[in-house]
């Protein structure tokens, strides 16, 4: 069976790449979106695993030793705690030596 086509007009061809391009742009600025949501949920995520790992260094210590270390370098040199300061702040606060301390993680 024939069928004859019409051929493109430059207007309708201009329209038609036009609405390709603004569909194509969409779905990037889409893409960058979503990365920039997922960057900033495994952000969160690494602070909450910090935290964690510091309160478990921590009960460690008071498990071996009987009291909670006085700051944060302690468990960076007796329990090989790692922190990666150029990320994360740490707030370490020991209010007694048989409480467990208040230990606050920021993502820079």
């Amino acid at each position: 069976m024939y069928h004859d086509r019409t051929s493109l007009t430059p207007g309708r061809l201009l329209r038609r790449a036009l609405a390709a391009l603004t569909l194509a742009a969409a779905l990037a600025l889409g893409c960058a979106w979503g990365l920039g949501r997922v960057g900033a949920d495994l952000g969160s995520q690494g602070a909450e695993a910090l935290r964690k790992a510091v309160l478990r260094s921590a009960v460690q210590c008071y498990a071996v030793e009987g009291y909670y270390p006085e700051d944060l370098n302690y468990l960076t040199d007796h329990y090989g705690l790692q922190i990666n300061h150029d990320r994360y702040i740490v707030a370490y606060e020991a209010f007694a030596s048989n409480l467990p301390p208040q230990v606050t993680v920021l993502q820079k």
